[in-house]
């Protein structure tokens, strides 16, 4: 087994052993197939109306969907079942988490940064919880300063759901 190729032996856009057809879900825009398209991104659709709110404090990651609720009622006074989409980080900001309720159920999501951590992050002595814009999470997931990021002003103003 070859190091970096997650264990099944070939990289992600290898091509297929000769005489078997490559049957993985191929992304439009960058050919790539398997896991690289069925990243969180493309799960969870990030729009202008939804309401995505940062946890300033960093979270103990050891905790999944349930433990990402309670923290949200009782730390961030926020209702985990409102649809809002909540991030949060953990101590060494090197990996983000992403907890969501769509209606049926909880989607939780996370990346882990292969190196370096994530530079920015609110800080606040007085508030628990900032609101980030859609282009400003994308930013955020990017390792980038979503402070920084500038988009064009919104034609008609959209008010966030919830």
């Amino acid at each position: 087994m070859r190091r970096g190729t997650g264990g099944h032996g070939r990289s992600e856009d290898a091509s297929p052993p000769e005489g078997r057809r490559d049957n993985r879900a191929r992304d439009p825009g960058t050919g790539l197939a398997g896991e690289a398209f069925l990243g969180c991104s493309r799960m969870i659709q990030l729009t202008p109306q939804m309401r995505l709110v940062v946890a300033v404090e960093p979270a103990d990651f050891r905790r999944g969907i349930d433990g990402l609720a309670r923290l949200c009622q009782e730390a961030l006074s926020c209702d985990p079942m409102s649809g809002w989409v909540f991030v949060f980080r953990n101590r060494r900001a090197t990996s983000l988490k992403i907890l969501v309720y769509d209606g049926q159920g909880f989607w939780l999501c996370q990346k882990r940064l292969s190196r370096g951590h994530f530079s920015w992050w609110p800080s606040s002595r007085t508030e628990m919880t900032k609101t980030l814009a859609a282009h400003q999470l994308q930013v955020l997931l990017a390792a980038g300063n979503p402070d920084a990021a500038q988009a064009a002003p919104a034609w008609r103003p959209v008010s966030p759901v919830g």
